[in-house]
């Protein structure tokens, strides 16, 4: 996503009302103007004054306490290319070409005129024959017609029954669904996942011939992509706690922030997910309720949580392959949960969470801890759309099998809180337990993600049957280190400093990935950053603090909402792939500046602590009354700068250790006097928009492990299970199959950046390999689904073979990868509920858990693999059990179902 420049057609009355530093992104030369006030904040990319944001030629204004103007208007339409880059789908699959191939075509065309592409065949990519010119726009609003030609795919249909793409998968006549088409220009998408449910993607073959076409309109002019001009209080908020300071905008943002709390309240006393998204979400919620909404309103909070409870058991409503287990990180409302104890004190709601927390957490023990690096499995903590933060090949199973940084912090964390719990319940034993599973993740975390040279933590562990470690940052999950003391002190100060930052915030992912629209990747998203901003104070480098506040405070002041998410590397709220006004989380995150950071409101199990932290460019003068902690009414006075207390009284006495005690009752006047110090100013690694090269699709044939050229990367390192072999700036190496091993390959670009890791080729000799055919133990499914190895294939579900066993023979003692060949047709790969799951057994005692996503509805001819699980194995005879158990209930609680095809084993060591 390139820079844009900004051009507003307001520019004659943003003049005549203030006076900043205006910047072009795209060259980062600033150009200056006189200014009647000393800014707070001033960086190349915006200003922040008291009273107003300026961006470019864009101002935010705060007239008053209630009352905010802003000229923003997107550039979104403006300079876009006119290079279209897209691909053909079947299916919604990435099917037609390998990753990195993509269509080109240059659309020159004249203010309303239009643009038709050749006809394309359908696996052979069109090439522009020269590039764009430099100063050339794609128009708003301009045709694209785009024709493709699909006979030989058609006439495989009737041939042979399918179709063999590029990558060996293959499209079953009877699977065909429709052509659709994905790219990188709007509407356009990369996100394969959701091309059938995205309007217009879907080419039409009206006259039979076999050439699919569809006429798109290129860089659609949208009224979306303009703000609101202005926001005036027209709601009441009086009953929430009353926030005023020296600082008229940031007073008006919290009073416009209050009145989305009250406009996401639905009829039924929970909190909605955003304007655009009704319900409630267990992540969003939790996340949402951490930040500041269980202090304001604990009530709707706890309704809220509920909501995400079934059987006595935290829901996981969303994520890849059908939810849980390839997501597990609804533990997350454990935290949650517990700040809504910390805020009321209420003893029933203590029990009642603590029981829900540890029944979800049993589970998830059993069906995603992993014994060898005290990691949980599963998808990162809200990065929870595959594409966007995965390499392309991975499938669900192979995330479920990922270890994640995010997604670990709040298990630690909740494992943390059901110790404390335990104890507080008398409960000793199960203290102890979580207590010891808090400190094995804590350890996990640190010895297998740690990145030494990097000075902070990598994304997750990833592969197949060997995972190396994705060094891109996560900023949620390093936020996630810092506050739950996960990182250590040095390394979470290192963390701080070290973590990519942009001029617009901390994006969710550094680097970028290719070819993947703004969203979680080249993303900010405000609750993110409200974490980061209160990481960055407990560590006390007030250089990383500030930016961080204002990088909250800018949107809001522009957009006059808290908005959803917007992009990276411009600031700007159009061009991320979805995106909501008012949206909870990140609604919460800007309370959660006022009363977490600027008044450092930590809530414990028996009292309320301050803790502030307040940058010195917003020293002063500043209050919070009407603040309801239990039973005690608060109104806070507070003076000065810093992250220390010079002095604290309750109604005029000394308050010692700063804590409200819990049984405080009724009205109470408190006064802070900071210190007007900070130890030190710290440091943080602002960095430039960065994309890495595409990933390598790599092959071994004849001896040699070879991949194509990777346009960008000047040498390329090879992984042989999971670790560096080898660097080369040749295409492949010379491999001998002399024994179990997994290769993978990274292109490295100039900056150093790498890319991910391709999809792990397996090289080992063909007698380490053994396949059971699954209908010779169980009677074969009647269904009519293509593909399947031997004669036939199982149905497993919630009454059909709860379990098969597998007779085995191991030629020779060793470690053994077990994984089976499945079809799980009951759900889309990037959403839904009915992932099956089941209980690998060896004889009678528990090998490991084997996860069976979603793999696209309907698709029950769609073929793949498991996770895999290892077990020792001595030479000779051995039953492998696949069974169903209590755990192995997914989240839609009746569907449980897949397609087994065979049992593979192959001896890896």
């Amino acid at each position: 996503m390139n820079n844009y420049t900004y051009i507003n057609i307001l520019g004659l009355a943003v003049l005549l009302t203030a006076s900043a530093c205006k910047t072009q992104p795209h060259t980062g030369t600033t150009t200056k103007t006189v200014s009647t006030e000393k800014a707070i904040w001033q960086s190349q990319a915006y200003s922040i004054y008291p009273d107003r944001v300026i961006q470019g030629d864009h101002v935010a204004k705060a007239l008053s306490p209630t009352e905010i103007t802003s000229s923003y208007q997107s550039p979104a339409n403006e300079f876009q290319s006119p290079e279209v880059l897209f691909k053909f789908s079947i299916n919604s699959k990435d099917n037609e070409m390998p990753p990195g191939m993509d269509h080109q075509f240059i659309c020159l065309a004249e203010e309303g005129g239009s643009c038709e592409t050749p006809i394309i065949k359908f696996g052979q990519q069109l090439k522009a024959t020269e590039p764009a010119p430099a100063k050339a726009f794609l128009p708003p609003n301009t045709p694209l017609t785009v024709r493709v030609d699909m006979r030989e795919v058609l006439q495989a249909f009737e041939k042979q029954g399918f179709y063999t793409a590029y990558n060996g998968s293959k499209v079953y006549k009877d699977d065909f669904k429709g052509v659709y088409i994905a790219g990188n220009s709007s509407p356009l998408s990369w996100d394969f996942d959701n091309l059938a449910s995205r309007e217009g993607m879907e080419l039409e073959d009206p006259d039979g011939d076999g050439i699919y076409e569809v006429t798109l309109t290129m860089n659609a002019h949208r009224e979306e992509k303009f703000t609101a001009s202005h926001w005036k209080l027209s709601l009441p908020i009086d009953k929430y706690p009353q926030y005023k300071s020296d600082y008229v905008l940031t007073d008006a943002l919290y009073n416009m922030t209050l009145e989305e709390v009250v406009k996401n309240i639905e009829e039924d006393g929970t909190f909605r997910t955003g304007k655009e998204w009704a319900g409630v979400w267990t992540r969003d919620i939790s996340y949402s309720l951490i930040l500041g909404l269980a202090a304001i309103e604990p009530e709707i909070a706890r309704k809220s949580l509920m909501r995400k409870v079934k059987n006595q058991r935290i829901i996981q409503d969303t994520g890849t392959g059908g939810a849980y287990p390839v997501s597990t990180d609804r533990i997350v409302w454990a935290t949650a949960a517990w700040e809504i104890y910390t805020v009321t004190g209420d003893q029933n709601w203590l029990r009642e969470a603590y029981e829900i927390i540890r029944n979800s957490m049993e589970d998830d023990l059993l069906n995603a801890f992993d014994q060898n690096t005290n990691l949980m499995r599963g998808e990162s903590s809200f990065l929870d759309w595959r594409e966007q933060t995965y390499p392309k090949w991975m499938q669900p199973a192979d995330i479920y099998a990922s270890q994640n940084l995010g997604t670990n912090a709040v298990h630690y964390q909740a494992n943390v809180l059901l110790s404390q719990m335990a104890t507080m319940l008398q409960d000793k034993q199960a203290a102890d337990r979580y207590s010891q599973l808090a400190e094995r993740i804590k350890q996990g975390i640190n010895q297998q993600l740690w990145q030494e040279d990097k000075g902070y933590y990598g994304q997750y562990l990833y592969g197949r049957n060997y995972l190396p470690l994705s060094p891109r940052a996560e900023a949620l999950g390093e936020a996630l280190t810092v506050l739950f003391g996960i990182a250590d002190t040095d390394r979470a100060k290192r963390v701080v400093a070290n973590t990519p930052v942009y001029d617009f915030g901390v994006p969710s992912i550094f680097p970028q990935i290719p070819n993947i629209p703004p969203y979680h990747n080249n993303g900010i998203w405000p609750f993110v950053q409200a974490y980061w901003t209160l990481a960055a104070a407990k560590t006390g480098n007030e250089t990383a603090t500030v930016e961080s506040l204002n990088a909250i405070y800018r949107p809001a002041a522009l957009f006059l909402t808290n908005k959803e998410n917007f992009v990276a590397s411009n600031g700007d709220y159009a061009g991320t792939q979805v995106n909501s006004d008012r949206q909870l989380w990140s609604v919460a995150g800007y309370l959660g500046m006022t009363y977490k950071l600027l008044f450092g409101m930590d809530f414990q199990a028996d009292q309320l602590v301050f803790k502030p932290f307040v940058p010195e460019s917003y020293k002063g003068n500043r209050s919070l009354t009407n603040f309801r902690y239990r039973n005690a009414v608060l109104d806070i006075q507070m003076e000065g700068f810093g992250n220390s207390i010079r002095s604290i009284t309750l109604d005029g006495q000394p308050l010692e250790g700063a804590a409200i005690p819990a049984s405080l009752s009724g009205q109470h006047k408190v006064q802070i006097v900071l210190a007007d110090e900070i130890s030190g100013k710290g440091s943080q690694n602002k960095v430039a928009h960065h994309v890495t090269p595409v990933a390598p699709t790599a092959t071994f044939a004849n001896g040699r492990y070879s991949w194509q050229t990777v346009e960008g990367a000047v040498n390329y390192t090879v992984l042989k299970n999971g670790k560096p072999l080898q660097q080369t700036t040749e295409t492949g190496i010379a491999v001998k199959p002399d024994g179990y091993a997994e290769y993978q390959v990274i292109a490295t670009d100039a900056a150093g950046f790498g890319s991910f890791a391709s999809e792990p080729v397996a090289v080992y000799p063909a007698a380490l390999e053994q396949v059971y055919e699954a209908e010779a133990t169980a009677t074969p499914a009647k269904q009519p689904y293509k593909g399947f190895t031997g004669k036939g294939f199982v149905e497993v579900s919630k009454k059909a073979n709860t379990t098969i066993t597998f007779k085995v023979n191991a030629p020779q003692a060793g470690l053994y990868a077990i994984d089976f060949r499945y079809a799980n047709g009951n759900g889309p790969i990037n959403t839904d509920n009915k992932a099956a799951i089941r209980a690998l057994r060896k004889g009678k005692e528990m090998a490991g858990t084997i996860v069976l996503p979603q793999r696209g509805i309907g698709e029950w001819s769609d073929w793949g693999y498991t996770n895999k699980v290892w077990v020792q194995l001595e030479k000779g005879s051995h039953q492998l059990s696949l069974t169903f158990e209590p755990q192995n209930e997914n989240m839609n609680g009746e569907v449980n179902q897949a397609m087994v095809d065979h049992l593979r084993l192959i001896r890896v060591q």
